[in-house]
């Protein structure tokens, strides 16, 4: 049966203007329409990015129209966390290279590393004009009121618009964020830690200052802990900021407050937010939604898929929403290009499409419960930890628990590097040691013998994305963890397969980097955290054999990226 269109995305925010842009720009005869059921500019929550957002712009070839904009730099963040009261900065990028850039500027060098700080209203805005110049369908003021469905297959979608009040497609596309429009009707039931339930209030200030501009536009966000909760604070431009609250729901309900008079409180006992909005005055429209973390359980099905927040949402901590749906638009995007090519298996291109948004949904849920045990005033979640753990198949107590998360028993995100995020297994390392739970421990530092523990794996095929092309990665599987066949994790192995011992280890793969004409020192330590990883992770068993040299592996408490905050102003 032939459809007008190929593909119909239900919502016009990130994940569906990225994906629509993307599948038009590597396919121009694709024919797709956009639903939007706001009319753009409009308010959104959620302005803070992380650096693997800027390769997805540039790809879609709007990169450029964002920085024209002249949102802030976002060059990391400063925080006030754990246990300690004590500031300090992570940052993606050192300071001295940001302070020699130009704007607009173009994505090379220091670039590519740093974020943005967007307003909404205008960064979707610029988005879905995107979409709509490359040959999407775009219709705003669009609201779906029925799925059409017969069993797991949507057969069509009802609208509000009199013009046209039926759309059919080959395939649609739910990215109308939380609300969920397609997943709701398909039934799909969601997955939501029950101890991390959190509700967020925010409003927009006007000529508050900035903590620190470095070069043109370069700045950090603020996130700044209370002992019921913590407050953020976002510049959005020269004037303009973010400032929201976030507070356990339980606190929220035994409380007594109204939403406005906890807001009010918490900036008043926010000595660094209420010094930069002195001079600022407020919007004084107080916006309140609940951020409880959640992952769908079906991301895909017969002829629909979700994505963004429609397929899960990880807790705003750490500022990953729109980079986690703006990767899965891509990532979908590629997987749609791909089995319309027909040169892989659709069911895999879907199949693997979905393991990868749950497992790193999931994976960010768990370095957000992980950083909420820091901070005191979330009591028992470092219980919590147990049962964390517990879903990898581990049963340890508490305090072990929480170690096993500190070492990095989260870092399997990338198939490439040990990291979540943009956060290596050396910065999460170094996080840990700031919320002040003391001297991380490296694993390997114990050893100075490995040996591979691949008995009971599956070898199996994982999706890689480059270029408008999936790939097929090899990979061992086993009990939903994953170890890939390339990348720096390939070297690991088979320099442990030439030689296990410690010494000889790392003698092999320091050759080896020099060999390839790459950087042997840094790729050394880029090895060694990926060993750290396959030890945690129980794809790599160490022991101690009274001769030989254990692997000293320290982590270094001031960094040029993580460091203690210097900036001139009260804390």
């Amino acid at each position: 049966m032939t459809y007008p269109y190929d593909v119909t995305i239900i919502g016009g925010g990130p994940a569906g203007s990225t994906l629509g842009s993307l599948l038009r720009k590597h396919d121009p005869s694709i024919r797709v329409l956009i639903l939007e059921r706001e009319r753009f500019p409009r308010e959104h929550v959620g302005e803070s990015q992380l650096p693997p957002i800027g390769r997805v712009l540039e790809e879609m070839g709007c990169w450029e129209k964002v920085e024209a904009a002249g949102f802030p730099i976002k060059i990391g963040a400063t925080f006030r966390w754990g246990r300690t009261p004590d500031l300090w900065d992570f940052e993606f990028v050192t300071t001295s290279e940001v302070e020699g850039v130009t704007r607009p500027g173009t994505f090379e060098g220091v670039r590519r590393r740093t974020a943005f700080q967007v307003d909404r209203a205008l960064y979707d805005q610029i988005l879905l004009d995107h979409a709509a110049e490359l040959g999407c369908e775009v219709r705003q003021e669009t609201r779906v009121t029925e799925v059409l469905r017969e069993g797991d297959r949507v057969i069509g979608l009802r609208m509000d618009d009199p013009a046209s009040s039926l759309v059919t497609s080959s395939l649609y596309i739910d990215a109308s964020g939380g609300a969920g429009t397609l997943r709701r009707a398909m039934g799909v039931e969601v997955d939501a830690p029950s101890q991390l339930r959190n509700i967020a209030v925010w409003d927009y200030w006007e000529d508050a200052e900035w903590a620190v501009e470095i070069g043109v536009g370069g700045t950090r966000v603020q996130v700044l802990s209370l002992d019921y909760g913590w407050v953020w604070f976002i510049p959005l431009g020269p004037t303009k900021a973010s400032v929201g609250l976030v507070v356990p729901a339980d606190y929220y309900k035994t409380s007594g407050e109204a939403p406005e008079a906890l807001y009010r409180r918490a900036l008043s006992e926010e000595p660094r937010v209420r010094y930069l909005l002195r001079n600022a005055s407020r919007e004084e429209t107080l916006r309140a939604t609940k951020d409880w973390s959640y992952v769908s359980q079906r991301i895909v099905g017969e002829n629909w898929a979700l994505v963004g927040e429609s397929a899960g949402f990880a807790d705003p901590i750490l500022a990953a929403g729109m980079t986690l749906a703006q990767l899965g638009a891509r990532e979908l995007a590629y997987t749609i290009l791909e089995a319309r090519r027909g040169q892989h298996e659709t069911d895999w291109l879907f199949r693997t499409y979905e393991e990868t948004q749950q497992r790193r949904i999931r994976q960010h849920i768990r370095f957000a419960n992980y950083w909420y045990t820091a901070n005191g005033c979330f009591t028992d979640l470092k219980e919590f930890t147990r049962e964390i753990a517990r879903e990898e198949g581990l049963d340890l107590d508490a305090e072990n628990a929480f170690r096993w998360l500190g070492t990095g028993g989260f870092a399997t995100d990338n198939l490439i590097n040990p990291s979540v995020g943009v956060y290596s297994l050396d910065s999460i390392k170094r996080i840990t040691d700031r919320m002040g739970e003391g001297q991380s421990s490296w694993e390997i530092n114990r050893f100075n013998r490995f040996d591979l523990a691949l008995e009971g794996a599956e070898r199996r095929d994982v999706a890689g994305y480059h270029d408008g092309h999936v790939v097929k990665c090899p990979c061992y599987v086993r009990d939903g963890r994953v170890l890939p066949e390339m990348g720096v994790y390939n070297v690991v192995v088979q320099a442990i397969r030439k030689d296990g011992r410690a010494e000889s280890l790392v003698h092999n793969l320091g050759s080896f980097f020099t060999r390839v004409g790459a950087d042997p020192n840094t790729m050394v330590d880029h090895a060694l955290q990926a060993l750290e990883a396959m030890v945690v992770e129980g794809w790599v068993r160490g022991s101690l054999d009274s001769k030989g040299q254990r692997i000293h592996r320290e982590t270094p408490t001031e960094t040029p990226i993580t460091h203690r905050n210097r900036d001139a102003v009260p804390s």
